[in-house]
């Protein structure tokens, strides 16, 4: 199995065009590595490759990507489709970028695939476009993928988009993703957006080999300290490195990476203490275009 992290910023992206923080800033000059929004693309044989959230960044990552190059024929591409963890704008909106695909398919649960075609209206007009099959992903049934790849969904977080501040659907808002390759076992556990630390986070790292992240903000203070406005750790809902660092420190043989960075996180620059610690501990935060094999 090999997984490319594509994007590993948070909505946004790095730099935030708005913003004129000490990271950002560092990115404009060239001194830090710009990033692109949080996505990942995963494949079991190196044919069938599937995307893990499509972020609004998705056209530039897919062409940045060499086995993502579409051939032999003139709209082959090894692109069979995505899997959604959440219904958050970025990682939802990459969906319109790939609407001239046919056959794509859509995997997500019945809370998020209702929040698209509801409160997004997303669903409405993609199926304008082009022949898409949509999948019902039902936390702790796993489901096959092209390529040898089975999927486990675990529900993680309740954290819901600001967009759909009116619905009244409850279920399963979040949820990290179990990737096994049936061919040699080896297992990766992608969650992009995390709230707390949850027992089912313990549980899938028991026999994971990768561990993908969110590494959104490094202390639940930062975007306040950092932009000078009023948003927390509580109000944003991702749980700070400074919290789950000490989680992952428990589990050294797996391969840690933090990814869906915010523009604001002082990790960004590897010349800063936050980042010498998480190197001290193990803990990555690779660029984007990275690839992992497992």
């Amino acid at each position: 199995m090999k997984a490319v992290l594509l994007g590993t910023a948070a909505g946004g992206g790095f730099p935030q065009w708005n913003c004129a923080c000490a990271p950002c800033d560092g990115a404009r000059s060239g001194r830090l590595a710009s990033r692109s929004q949080d996505c990942l693309a995963i494949s079991g044989d190196d044919r069938n490759w599937w995307l893990f959230n499509a972020s609004p960044d998705i056209r530039t990552q897919l062409v940045a990507t060499a086995a993502l190059n579409p051939g032999p024929g003139p709209r082959d591409t090894p692109v069979r489709g995505v899997v959604l963890t959440d219904a958050e704008l970025d990682h939802a909106l990459g969906l319109l970028t790939l609407r001239g695909g046919a056959g794509v398919e859509v995997h997500a649960t019945a809370t998020v695939a209702e929040a698209l075609h509801g409160d997004l209206d997303l669903r409405t007009v993609l199926d304008r476009y082009a022949d898409w099959t949509w999948h019902d992903v039902v936390p702790g049934e796993p489901f096959d993928l092209d390529g040898g790849l089975e999927v486990t969904a675990v529900p993680i977080s309740g954290k819901r988009p600001k967009y759909t501040g009116g619905s009244t659907v409850d279920g399963d808002w979040v949820v990290a993703y179990r990737v096994v390759d049936r061919r040699t076992g080896g297992t990766l556990v992608y969650a992009p957006c995390l709230a707390t630390w949850p027992a089912a986070l313990e549980h899938l790292l028991a026999d994971a080999d990768v561990l993908v992240l969110d590494g959104t903000f490094h202390s639940p203070d930062e975007m306040g300290v950092r932009t000078g406005g009023s948003h927390g750790q509580a109000a944003m809902g991702h749980l700070p490195i400074a919290h789950s660092l000490p989680e992952l420190r428990r589990h050294p043989g797996v391969r840690r990476i933090y990814t869906h960075l915010n523009n604001t996180n002082p990790v960004l620059d590897p010349d800063s203490p936050e980042h010498a610690e998480l190197v001290a501990a193990g803990v990555e935060v690779p660029p984007d275009g990275t690839v992992v094999e497992l």
